[in-house]
């Protein structure tokens, strides 16, 4: 039988790579994004391959959320893999001038956000007593760097959260998991430096990882036999060690 993957923040990067990973083996998508045209486009370059349908939210409104999830058609209520990708990361600055909208762009888009959605479909699994959630995490989530301070206790939350997800889950046999990446080439430092030339310099001088590559791994994670859960995984490009030791050209 056919499982059904839900996959937020679809349009870019890590969430529109393994929509596409996912298209290969013939899973059904309901792809969630803000970007409503993209998430079409998307949708036309991956039909021809397995059934998509497409929710445009934005995960920090959890009436929106409720309302989209409600309005799925019947052969897309049932989802089997919860995939939380959506996330942002705003600014690098110290504490003490880091901005306040930032701060709660990123504590309502990587926690808030992650949690409504989860809140709106676990009921389903526990019901079904299956079902297979990842979190997408981040290096930062396991260690703090400089300025990194309220980025990285959103990600540290989200790990804390997919620790307490697991052990709540467990009596009903849903697996819980997170993929934690570190360096990843996406639009991602576009966004946290709202375009700055720094953006442009994030990744240069080595071989950062790709979209692709968390998507392979995330495929890997979802194609484990029933009694295999892969509950937390940490992967660096080659050349970073932690999060301030890069190896740059």
């Amino acid at each position: 039988m056919k499982r059904t993957a839900l996959i937020t923040g679809a349009t870019s990067g890590i969430g529109k790579a393994t929509a596409y990973e996912f298209a290969k083996q013939g899973i059904n998508l309901i792809l969630c994004g803000r970007r409503a045209e993209r998430l079409q486009t998307i949708k036309k370059e991956l039909e021809s391959l397995t059934k998509i349908y497409t929710l445009s939210f934005d995960v920090r409104d959890k009436t929106e959320i409720e309302k989209a999830i409600n309005s799925l058609p019947n052969e897309f209520k049932t989802i089997d893999i919860l995939i939380n990708n959506a996330g942002n990361a705003h600014g690098l600055d110290p504490i003490q001038t880091g901005s306040l909208d930032d701060w709660d762009a990123m504590m309502d888009i990587n926690v808030k956000g992650l949690l409504y959605v989860s809140k709106a479909i676990i009921p389903q699994m526990t019901e079904r007593q299956a079902g297979h959630i990842i979190n997408i995490g981040s290096s930062a989530g396991k260690e703090v760097y400089p300025k990194g301070n309220v980025y990285c206790a959103s990600k540290h939350a989200v790990l804390a959260i997919t620790e307490g997800m697991r052990i709540d889950l467990n009596p009903f046999g849903i697996k819980v998991g997170s993929v934690n990446p570190g360096l990843v080439e996406t639009e991602f430092s576009q966004v946290r430096f709202k375009g700055d030339k720094i953006a442009d310099t994030v990744y240069k001088g080595f071989k950062a990882l790709q979209a692709q590559d968390i998507a392979d791994i995330i495929s890997f994670v979802i194609s484990r036999p029933y009694h295999v859960n892969i509950a937390d995984l940490l992967v660096f490009p080659t050349a970073q060690a932690n999060s301030t030791t890069v190896k740059k050209s």
